[in-house]
C-alpha cells in the first residue's frame, strides 16, 4: 500500500444531512480492515459532533473544531492546538445581535450574513483572528489554525506523512488539508473551486463518493498514486516535464563517473521539497555532505541497525547510512538483515517514501537470490544506482519499473537489464547526446526515448575517508607489481597505497611512475581529476629524482585527503 489513510470532512462528503449511510460506514470499516487508519476532518464541535454520529469510534483520530481540536476515540483524550475564545469577541458579537452562536473550545461559530458584523467587532478589539467559510457557515479561529494544521497534528500521532494519505472534501473550508494530503478528492456536489484544485472528482455524491473512492483505494491503490499523487522530476522531454511516480521503483546505471550520483542528487533535492521522506544506503561514503539528512556511520563505525529503525519512525527525518567501514562481504548480510525490519516500518507507514541505494550490486548482489522475498513485499519508491546491473540480483531487477541509463554506454545498460530481468530488448535504441539520458518503462513504454534531466542546486563532495581509509575492490585498488612482475602488492586505498609507495624501491616506483600507472589509477579509480593532474605532471619531468616524484605525489594524496574540508567535489 502507498495510501496509509484516508482524510475525511463530515458534512457535504462523508454525511447527508448531518447523517452518514449505513451502506457508508460499511465502506469505511472494509477500508480499516485493509490496514489503513480513518481521520475524521470537521468543523463541528466535538460534543455536536458524538451526538449526530455515534460511531465516531470506527475514526483513529478526529480533527474537531476546523483543526483546533484533536481527539482520539479509542482512549477518549482530547486536546486542544489554540487558546480558548476571547470572552470580549464573544460578549460583543452576543450584543450585536449575531446568532445563532456556538462556542466551542477554540471555535467561534455563526452563519451568514454575520460575517460584516463579525468582521467589524475582530477589528475593532485588535483581534488576531481568522474567519473561515463553509457553505454559508462563518468560523472564527486563532490565526494559523485550519484542517491542514489539525491533519498535520493527527498524522504526528499516527507517526503518518501527509504525503501518503488521500483527503476528500467538498467545501471552502476543505482547501486547506486537501492542498496538504498525497492525493486530493472532490465528491461530486463539492463546490467547483474545490473540483478544480483536486486530483480526482468522484462520480457520486456525498457518502456514495466516499464509497466510490475507498473501492479504488483498495482496489487500486498504485494506480491512483501513479497517476494522481505528485510525482518528482527527472526533467524534460519534448518540452514536457517528465515525473517520476511515488511507486516506481528505478534502475540507475552507467558507466562510472558519468553522472549517476549529480542526477540522485538532483531527485533528493526534489523529495526534500516535497517533504517526501528518504533513506540513502551508501557504501562507499559518497553522500557524507549531503544537506536535509542524518548521517549514521562513517570510516571507522558501520551505522546502527536499531538506531536507523528508530530514526526511520520519525516521518520528518531523513537518512544517510554510510557502509564504508563494512567490509564487502558484511554489506550484503548487513542489508539483508535490515530488511525485515524495515520491511514492517513500511508496511505500517509506507515509509520512508523513498529508498535510495547507491552501489547496489553491493547490497544485494547477484549471489544473494533471497533478498526478493523481502523485497516483493512493499518496494515502491526506489531507487538502485549501480555501475554493474548484470551484478544486482535478479529478483531485484525483475521488479524495477523504470530504467535511466546514462552516457555513451546507454543502450548496453538497457540490454543488459533485459538480458538479466528476462525481458526482450527494444529494438532501435537511440543514444542519448550531450546530458541526456535514456528513460524506459518496460510495462509502458515500448522503447526508451530521451530526457534532458534536472541539475542539483547542491553538488555532492567525495567522501575522503572512502578513498583514504576505505576499502576499494580488488578491480579499483592499486597494485604495485615492479618491472618485472616479481611483486604484487594491492592497495585498496589511499593511506595504504602511500604507505607501500615509501617502502618500496626506487625502481618499482620509476617503473609505474614513468608508465603513467598513478595518474590513471587516480583519474578511474578514485576519479579525482585534480590530483591525476599533479601526478601526471610529476611523471612527465623526468629531471625529478625518485625521491623527490615520490615526495611531490604523496603531499598530493596527503593535502586532498587528509582534510575533509578538502576533499574534491563530484
Amino acid at each position: 500500500m502507498y495510501f496509509m489513510a484516508l482524510a475525511t470532512d463530515y458534512d457535504g462528503t462523508l454525511a447527508h444531512d448531518g447523517l452518514v449511510a449505513a451502506s457508508t460506514l460499511v465502506a469505511l470499516e472494509k477500508l480499516k480492515k485493509s490496514g489503513r487508519k480513518l481521520i475524521l476532518v470537521t468543523g463541528r464541535e466535538l460534543p455536536d459532533l458524538k451526538e449526530v454520529f455515534p460511531e465516531v469510534s470506527l475514526f483513529d483520530k478526529v480533527v474537531a473544531e476546523n483543526g483546533a481540536v484533536i481527539y482520539t476515540p479509542a482512549s477518549e483524550e482530547e486536546r486542544t492546538l489554540s487558546p480558548s475564545p476571547p470572552a470580549d469577541l464573544v460578549d460583543k458579537l452576543k450584543k450585536r445581535g449575531v446568532k445563532p452562536l456556538s462556542v466551542g473550545r477554540s471555535i467561534v461559530a455563526t452563519w451568514e450574513p454575520h460575517q460584516a458584523t463579525v468582521l467589524d467587532v475582530i477589528k475593532k478589539l485588535g483581534l488576531e483572528l481568522e474567519i473561515v467559510f463553509n457553505k454559508g457557515a462563518v468560523m472564527i479561529l486563532p490565526s494559523g489554525i485550519n484542517k491542514a494544521t489539525g491533519l498535520a497534528a493527527a498524522l504526528c500521532d499516527l507517526k503518518l506523512s501527509a504525503n501518503n494519505v488521500v483527503a476528500v472534501g467538498d467545501a471552502e473550508n476543505d482547501h486547506a488539508f486537501l492542498r496538504a494530503s498525497g492525493c486530493s478528492v472532490a465528491v461530486a456536489n463539492a463546490l467547483p473551486a474545490v473540483k478544480q484544485t483536486a486530483d480526482l472528482v468522484t462520480k457520486g455524491a456525498r457518502g456514495k463518493g466516499v464509497e466510490e473512492l475507498i473501492r479504488k483505494l483498495i482496489k487500486q491503490d498504485h494506480l491512483i498514486a501513479r497517476k494522481r499523487s505528485r510525482g518528482i522530476q527527472l526533467g524534460t522531454a519534448d518540452g514536457k516535464t517528465v515525473y517520476l511516480s511515488p511507486v516506481e521503483t528505478v534502475l540507475i546505471a552507467g558507466s562510472s563517473g558519468i553522472g549517476k550520483s549529480t542526477l540522485a542528487t538532483a531527485l533528493i533535492e526534489g523529495l526534500v521539497e516535497k517533504g517526501l521522506q528518504f533513506c540513502i544506503f551508501d557504501p562507499e561514503g559518497d553522500y557524507d555532505g549531503l544537506q536535509g539528512a542524518v548521517h549514521l556511520g562513517d570510516a571507522s563505525s558501520p551505522p546502527s541497525k536499531d538506531q536507523l529503525l528508530e530514526l526511520i519512525d520519525r516521518p520528518g527525518t531523513n537518512i544517510v547510512v554510510n557502509g564504508l567501514a563494512l567490509k564487502f562481504d558484511e554489506r550484503p548480510d548487513f542489508f539483508a538483515e535490515l530488511l525485515p525490519g524495515l520491511g514492517k516500518v513500511r508496511y505500517r507507514t509506507a515509509r520512508p517514501n523513498w529508498l535510495i541505494m547507491d552501489e547496489a550490486h553491493h547490497l544485494l548482489p547477484k549471489r544473494r537470490e533471497d533478498t526478493r522475498a523481502v523485497l516483493s513485499l512493499e518496494l515502491p519508491g526506489t531507487v538502485l544506482i549501480t555501475v554493474h546491473p548484470e551484478a544486482i540480483s535478479t529478483g531485484a531487477l525483475r521488479l524495477v519499473t523504470a530504467v535511466i541509463a546514462l552516457g555513451p554506454k546507454a543502450k548496453g545498460v538497457i540490454k543488459t537489464f533485459c538480458k538479466e530481468a528476462g525481458l526482450e530488448a527494444p529494438k532501435n535504441i537511440l543514444s542519448p547526446k550531450g546530458d541526456r539520458v535514456l528513460l524506459w518503462r518496460p510495462r509502458v513504454d515500448k522503447k526508451p526515448f530521451t530526457v534532458k534531466p534536472i541539475e542539483p542546486n547542491q553538488s555532492l563532495k567525495r567522501h575522503s575517508r572512502k578513498y583514504a581509509e576505505g576499502e576499494l575492490d580488488e578491480a579499483g585498488s592499486f597494485y604495485f607489481t615492479g618491472p618485472r612482475k616479481a611483486m604484487n602488492l594491492r592497495a585498496h586505498n589511499l593511506m595504504i597505497f602511500a604507505q607501500m609507495a615509501e617502502g618500496i624501491d626506487d625502481k618499482t616506483w620509476e617503473y609505474h611512475l614513468r608508465a603513467g600507472d598513478y595518474s590513471k589509477w587516480f583519474r578511474q579509480q578514485i576519479r579525482d581529476k585534480e590530483l591525476a593532474r599533479e601526478a601526471a605532471e610529476a611523471e612527465k619531468d623526468k629531471h625529478l629524482s625518485p625521491k623527490e616524484s615520490r615526495k611531490r605525489v604523496l603531499e598530493a594524496v596527503r593535502r586532498r585527503y587528509t582534510a575533509p574540508a578538502t576533499a574534491p567535489e563530484t
